[in-house]
């Protein structure tokens, strides 16, 4: 019979196991297995809507590692380990060569030590020898500016005395007005001398400068000459030097003003802080007269 009997009287068939219904059916002699084959293929590939299926492990390795994404914790981890290990190396180096000096012999100790202390003289030598160099260069630099300015100066100085560069400073003028026309050249030449023995530096008559070899003659109108240029009236003389000895000069009892003053002349000395002798002298060279130290 193909139904057993329950004790309540109701035939019932017995259900089987989950297994065996779950359990695929056997494959029937004749089928080709590409049928099966063909049915897994239609199972994997995506259906029209469907989402496709997620990348494979390795895939999805790959993407995480590449590229790669450093942040700053990373970097500064790295960077100490690349410090730590620079120091590292700088050690064990450091402790190579100091373990070939220790394991070096007595007498080559010796040695490297004297010829460092050879070398360490030979450099103090240099450093010697270049220092007494600068030192002598700013010598020789200074004396040579010191030379320049000295030389300068004399130049000035000559070209004062020589009437060929203008002059000021400090002085008098002294003015000689000749109505009648009764002062004749000697008797400025006198005023001129008198002039330099009180310490006159610079002179000027009128327009002409006056030098060691101005000479002065007279006309045969009644005028003077300065170093063959007639001069006119009054005579005017700008003096360079110090007033408070220039002025008494001229005043002295029986000197130029008292003599001027005779001839009916009139004479007015005037000082003034500031004198301005700015008539020149063409530079002559002379045709035979040379320096000694040529």
């Amino acid at each position: 019979m193909g139904t057993d009997e329950t004790p309540g009287g109701d035939n019932r068939g017995k259900e089987l196991p989950a297994e065996v219904r779950s359990a695929p059916a056997e494959p029937v002699e004749g089928e080709a297995p590409e049928q099966d084959e063909q049915q897994d293929k239609q199972q994997d590939e995506p259906q029209d809507g469907e989402q496709a299926p997620s990348p494979r492990g390795r895939q999805r390795l790959t993407d995480a590692l590449w590229p790669p994404r450093v942040t700053r914790p990373q970097l500064i981890v790295a960077l100490l380990l690349f410090v730590l290990g620079l120091g590292l190396a700088i050690q064990v180096r450091s402790n190579n060569d100091s373990s070939a000096l220790r394991g070096a012999r007595q007498e080559d100790l010796v040695r490297i030590l004297d010829e460092l202390d050879d070398r360490t003289q030979r450099l103090e030598g240099e450093k010697q020898r270049l220092e007494d160099q600068r030192t002598g260069l700013e010598n020789s630099s200074d004396q040579a500016e010191e030379a320049r300015k000295q030389t300068v100066e004399k130049e000035r100085q000559l070209g004062i005395l020589a009437g060929t560069v203008a002059a000021q400073g400090p002085g008098i003028t002294l003015t000689i007005d000749d109505k009648k026309g009764s002062v004749e050249a000697d008797m400025l030449l006198d005023a001129i001398q008198e002039l330099r023995a009180a310490g006159a530096e610079a002179i000027q008559i009128n327009d002409v400068r006056v030098v060691a070899n101005t000479y002065l003659s007279d006309t045969d109108s009644g005028g003077v000459r300065v170093d063959g240029r007639k001069v006119g009236k009054p005579y005017r003389f700008k003096v360079i030097g110090k007033p408070q000895d220039l002025e008494p000069a001229l005043n002295i009892p029986g000197g130029v003003v008292q003599t001027l003053e005779k001839e009916q002349a009139t004479v007015t000395v005037t000082r003034a802080e500031k004198i301005v002798v700015d008539a020149l002298r063409a530079a002559k060279r002379p045709d035979y007269a040379r320096s000694s130290s040529q």
